[in-house]
């Protein structure tokens, strides 16, 4: 089953998550120094906000789903669009590992399609704060992200 998925920066972590747990009516899932995500039923979503120094706003959207045989199905679907997709396979970003593929829509909004694997304990890779800005960048903001689309980002 497919989740969608919402990813917002915001400049005021501890003020959107007051914000969006009203709008909710739900605390958030998962709640970090620099990340908050909950994870809805009604609507099925995936709704994650973070304070990374990226532009405020949607950082991007996309699908979750629940194993890797609809992650293939969507790809098939990436690819007959001829959307340019990015692969990352056993990727660790936004305190999950997952494997994922990215691309950029007409309109230049990066979508994410990810499955995820298990969870880690910093936000990108083995140190947060060595990472700071390297994951739901864009690769203007970090040169390592340069095979992604322009705008993509990651983070389920």
């Amino acid at each position: 089953m497919k989740r969608f998925h919402v990813h917002v920066a915001v400049p005021n972590l501890q003020e959107s998550i007051r914000f969006y747990s009203t709008l909710f009516a739900a605390q958030p899932s998962v709640v970090k120094d620099d990340y908050a995500k909950w994870m809805l039923e009604d609507p099925r979503m995936n709704f994650a906000i973070s304070q990374r120094g990226e532009a405020n706003g949607i950082n991007h959207l996309g699908f979750q789903v629940d194993d890797s045989s609809e992650l293939e199905e969507i790809h098939g679907r990436l690819q007959a669009a001829d959307a340019g997709v990015t692969e990352e396979k056993n990727a660790s970003c936004c305190y999950a590992r997952s494997d994922k593929y990215w691309i950029t829509d007409p309109a230049g909004v990066a979508w994410e399609s990810f499955h995820s694997l298990g969870a880690i304990p910093f936000y990108h890779g083995e140190s947060s704060e060595a990472q700071k800005g390297g994951c739901c960048a864009s690769a203007a903001a970090d040169p390592s992200l340069e095979s992604r689309p322009a705008k993509a980002a990651c983070c389920g």
